[in-house]
């Protein structure tokens, strides 16, 4: 009499079920659900550091805001001016991204030319050239002795620096490399056949790129946006260079911190706390993008 468990009947089990089931197996070579292990303490201790050293400062600024005179602190003039124009030069900045970054991050995905390479390397450089740097080399281009600013100024009487258009243009510069980055990276990862299919049926390639690839990259250029947004708004270090600090003209939110933070702590950290808002929402904002596993 032969056993329930003989090798032929599990074979036909087997069969009938599409084969043996396997038990997952942890990282740490246990059997258990998910594959998942406990984190080993030579990695989990620096881990831990890591996170608290990142949130640690945050925390911090919440502990020491003044919240009974926020209220005050913010409703000031001065305050509003400087939220009012950081506001209105990001907007402006994140403008000039769009018109100009999104046919270059198209040049980048879409046509091959010699030294592509280095061209994507330029334009990549303004996001760890340091922003002191980038004002010094605004000034030395657009200044009024500059490369080109000296021909602004002759022929158009055009003056950038220490201007409003000056913030503008300073925020461009440093903010401008994120939108192209997130445009070039949707446009590859978005088919092409659809544009050829389109200029196959007659259309331009600017009819292509304008009826077909512009909706298809849409979710790219708004979370490039938000993000050229977003760096403009925090702008500091090409700004006080390229335009000055000057109350209700080139006086934006971070310049404001910075000169509060001399002179009065309270309104500078209620100042950092609208700056930290803003982060916060960019980054609710942008969950599905960036704040999801894969």
């Amino acid at each position: 009499m032969t056993s329930s468990s003989s090798p032929g009947k599990a074979g036909a089990a087997d069969t009938l079920t599409g084969g043996p089931r396997r038990r997952r197996v942890r990282g740490d070579g246990r059997r258990g659900p998910r594959g998942r292990g406990g984190a080993p303490l030579p990695l989990l201790v620096p881990a831990l550091i890591g996170l608290a050293f990142l949130v640690l400062p945050l925390v911090a600024l919440l502990i020491r805001a003044p919240w009974r005179s926020m209220p005050d602190l913010l409703t000031s003039s001065e305050v509003w001016q400087a939220l009012q124009l950081s506001l209105v030069c990001a907007t402006a900045a994140t403008a000039v991204s769009l018109v100009i970054g999104v046919p270059l991050a198209w040049l980048l995905a879409r046509v091959e030319f010699p030294g592509r390479g280095i061209v994507r390397a330029l334009v990549t450089l303004p996001l760890v050239l340091p922003p002191v740097v980038g004002g010094v080399a605004l000034l030395m281009a657009l200044g009024r002795n500059g490369v080109v600013g000296r021909w602004l100024d002759d022929w158009f009487g055009v003056t950038l620096p220490f201007t409003t258009a000056g913030v503008v243009v300073a925020e461009a510069f440093v903010a401008m490399p994120f939108l192209v980055i997130s445009v070039e990276g949707t446009l590859r990862a978005a088919d092409p056949r659809y544009e050829e299919a389109a200029t196959t049926l007659g259309a331009s390639r600017f009819t292509a790129f304008r009826r077909v690839t512009l909706p298809l990259i849409a979710p790219g250029i708004a979370a490039g946006a938000v993000l050229a947004w977003a760096r403009a708004l925090g702008e500091f270090g090409a700004t006080i260079t390229f335009a000055g600090n000057f109350p209700g003209r080139t006086q934006t939110m971070p310049l404001a911190v910075y000169l509060a933070l001399q002179n009065d702590p309270e309104a500078a950290i209620a100042l950092s706390l609208v700056l930290l808002a803003v982060s916060v929402a960019v980054l609710a904002g942008l969950r599905d993008r960036w704040m999801t596993a894969s």
